[in-house]
């Protein structure tokens, strides 16, 4: 079964999180045209296996670095202080201002992430990949990768949970182990979270403050988990484009090629239409 297709109720979470808004001041790393965009009034681009899913949770173990300071010859190498427990995530990023922010979900997967780094790599943009603890585990390599191109890794939890259905010790196992596992493959742990299905409730934004991790979900679903056909994942990023958007994509969870397709035809469109592509980073 499909990632996307195990909580019948996603939709429903869905249009409830899009009611949602709030703010956050943050500084970005951008790329792209620099110009002011405008509402999309350009004619939309013309067009030109089942993936691995989670496997079955393995037993949880404790983390040591939420605890501790990494220690490098003696010294702390760094520390996360815990934030300010938010009642609801993170639905946009206004303080961008005329840029956007593109996220993948589920990752990373051998055969659609390298074609989405290889299109965010030809325009010279950065993104958000929030991922699973245990595609980490299975493909640290492609993981590093991400990294290594300047994107973002984010967390995602280990086995994509509905959160609210757990006690706080497995929202906590969740989230200290996949920031453990993304840690070892490229060296540091993440500083941003998203609940699967979109689903948050107080003991998620509780524990994920305590980890020094903010909360972050969407302004435009770009449905590519319901397959809709590569026309319409296009048409509805377009549609929704505008500054301090976040756009949820998936690079795994399922039958990824209409999201490649698509990145490949709005990317190039959102950059001539004058927005830059940014990661926000604290």
């Amino acid at each position: 079964m499909k990632k996307d297709q195990m909580i019948p109720g996603r939709r429903a979470v869905l249009r409830i999180a899009a009611c949602l808004g709030v703010a956050v001041t943050t500084r970005m790393l951008t790329a792209g045209h620099a110009e002011a965009p405008g509402r999309p009034a350009t004619p939309l681009p013309t067009a030109g296996p089942k993936a691995a899913g989670p496997k079955a949770s393995a037993p949880l173990k404790p983390s040591s670095y939420r605890l501790q300071p990494m220690m490098e010859g003696g010294a702390p190498r760094y520390s996360r202080p815990a934030l300010q427990v938010r009642k609801e995530p993170l639905l946009e990023l206004p303080e961008l201002g005329r840029s956007m922010v593109l996220t993948f979900d589920d990752g990373p997967d051998p055969r659609y992430t390298p074609d989405i780094l290889r299109t965010l790599r030809q325009y010279d943009v950065r993104a958000m990949f929030f991922v699973c603890g245990e595609m980490v585990e299975e493909y640290p390599d492609l993981t590093r990768e991400i990294a290594d191109d300047g994107h973002l890794v984010c967390n995602h939890t280990w086995s994509h949970p509905l959160m609210p259905s757990l006690p706080p010790s497995g929202i906590r196992s969740q989230l200290v182990r996949t920031s453990d596992e993304i840690e070892k493959a490229v060296g540091t742990p993440p500083l941003w979270y998203r609940a699967p299905y979109g689903a948050w409730n107080r003991h998620l934004f509780e524990i994920g403050a305590k980890l020094g991790m903010e909360p972050l979900a969407w302004t435009v679903d770009s449905l590519d988990w319901t397959a809709p056909g590569t026309d319409k994942i296009v048409s509805g990023i377009l549609d929704g484009a505008g500054p301090g958007v976040v756009v949820l994509s998936h690079d795994a969870g399922g039958n990824r090629s209409q999201s490649v397709a698509a990145l490949r035809r709005y990317l190039p469109w959102l950059l001539d239409e004058g927005y830059r592509i940014a990661v926000p980073y604290r």
